[in-house]
C-alpha cells in the first residue's frame, strides 16, 4: 500500500511538473508573439492581473483555500502587503519589456541571476550569511549570463535592464512573501490573489495614464485584431494556471526538488522557445546559457546542505554545566548551555 501510494504521488509530481513546463513554455511563446503585435507590455500586466482577481476568488472558494489564520493589521497590511503588489506589478511589467526587446532564451538566462539578488538582498535585508560554497556557485551564473550577454545576437540594452530589474523585483518578492506567509498563516495561493487584486487597483490610474489613450486611439483606428485579443485573454489564463501549479508544486515537493525543477522549467522554456521561434544564436550563446543554468543547480545544492547544516546545529544536544563557585553554600548550580560551534 505504502508503496502504491508513493508512485501515485511520484506520478503526481511528474504530471504537475510537466504541465507546468508546457504551460509555462507556452505562456512565453504566446507572450513574445503578442508583443510583436501589442508593444504595450502594463496593459499586458493588467490584463495577467485581472484574470487573477476573477479567476482566484471562485476557485479558491470552490476548493476551500483556506484564509488567513490570524488578523492583519492596517500597520502591518501597508508595511508588507502593499510593498509585495507594488513589486509584483513592478516585476511583471519588467518581465513583459524584456521580452519584447530581447528574446525569449536570452530573457531567462539573465533571469537566472536571481539568486545572485537573493544572496544580497538578503544580505542587506535579513543580514543573512551564506557559506562559501553558496558564493563560490554565483561565480559560473555571473559568468555564464555575461558570455550569454557578449554574445547575444539580438542585444537591447533596455530588454537586458528590464530583465535584471524584474529578477530583482521577483527576489524581494520571495523574500518578504515567505516572512508574509510564515507572520499570517495565509494559504499561498491566496496571497497570490491578494496581491494580483491590490497591484491591479493600485496601478489602474497609472494604466489610464500611460496606455489608456493610445489603446482608444488603436481601437478607433481598428488596429487591434482578434488575433490580439484572443492572444490576450490566452496569455492571462496560461500566466493564472502557470502560478496556480506553480505553487501546487511548491506545496507538496521539498525545497530543493522544487528549485531543482524550477531550474529544469527554465532549461525547458530556452530549448521551447529557441525551437518554436527560431531566434538566431551562436555555440558560445548556449554554452553561455548552460553555464549560467548549472550555475544555478549548483546554487540549490549548496543552499540545500546550508539549511542542512543549521538544522543539525540547532538540534545539538545540550550538556550540564556544574558552577563550583556554589559548592560554598553547600549545593552546585546547574546552568543547561547549547554546544557553540
Amino acid at each position: 500500500m505504502v508503496g502504491k501510494r508513493e508512485s501515485r504521488e511520484l506520478m503526481t509530481i511528474f504530471f504537475l511538473c510537466i504541465l507546468w513546463y508546457i504551460i509555462s513554455s507556452s505562456n512565453n511563446v504566446v507572450g513574445k508573439l503578442l508583443l510583436s503585435q501589442f508593444p504595450y507590455p502594463m496593459t499586458l500586466t493588467m490584463i495577467q492581473l485581472t484574470t487573477i482577481t476573477i479567476l482566484s476568488g471562485p476557485f479558491f472558494n470552490l476548493f476551500g483555500i483556506r484564509k488567513s489564520s490570524s488578523i492583519i493589521t492596517w500597520s502591518y497590511y501597508f508595511r508588507l502587503i502593499v510593498p509585495l503588489a507594488l513589486g509584483k506589478f513592478i516585476g511583471s511589467v519588467f518581465s513583459h519589456v524584456s521580452i519584447w526587446k530581447v528574446p525569449v532564451s536570452y530573457a531567462h538566462t539573465v533571469k537566472a541571476t536571481m539568486p545572485l539578488f537573493t544572496v544580497i538582498l538578503s544580505r542587506i535585508i535579513l543580514r543573512e550569511k551564506q557559506t562559501t560554497n553558496v558564493y563560490l556557485s554565483l561565480l559560473p551564473i555571473v559568468g555564464g549570463v555575461a558570455i550569454a550577454t557578449l554574445t547575444e545576437l539580438s542585444f537591447n540594452a533596455i530588454g537586458l535592464i528590464s530583465a535584471l530589474g524584474s529578477t530583482m523585483a521577483f527576489s524581494l518578492q520571495n523574500i518578504y512573501s515567505k516572512k508574509v506567509l510564515c507572520d499570517t498563516g495565509i494559504h499561498h495561493l491566496r496571497l497570490l490573489f491578494i496581491l494580483g487584486r491590490l497591484a491591479l487597483i493600485m496601478f489602474l490610474p497609472l494604466w489610464f495614464i500611460y496606455d489608456f489613450h493610445n489603446l482608444l486611439n488603436e481601437v478607433l483606428n481598428n488596429s487591434i485584431t482578434y488575433n490580439i485579443v484572443g492572444l490576450s485573454i490566452i496569455d492571462g489564463v496560461l500566466n493564472w494556471l502557470q502560478n496556480i501549479i506553480a505553487f501546487s508544486v511548491m506545496s507538496i515537493v521539498t525545497p530543493l526538488t522544487y528549485a531543482v525543477a524550477s531550474a529544469s522549467k527554465r532549461i525547458f522554456v530556452i530549448a521551447i522557445t529557441l525551437f518554436i521561434l527560431g531566434n538566431p544564436v551562436t555555440g558560445l550563446n548556449i554554452f553561455g546559457m548552460t553555464l549560467a543554468i548549472f550555475g544555478v543547480l549548483l546554487y540549490n545544492m549548496a543552499k540545500y546542505k546550508q539549511k542542512q547544516l543549521q538544522k543539525k546545529i540547532a538540534l545539538l544536544p545540550r550538556y550540564t554545566k556544574i558552577d563550583n563557585s556554589n559548592f560554598a553554600n553547600g549545593w552546585p548550580e546547574l546552568t543547561h548551555q547549547r554546544f557553540a560551534v
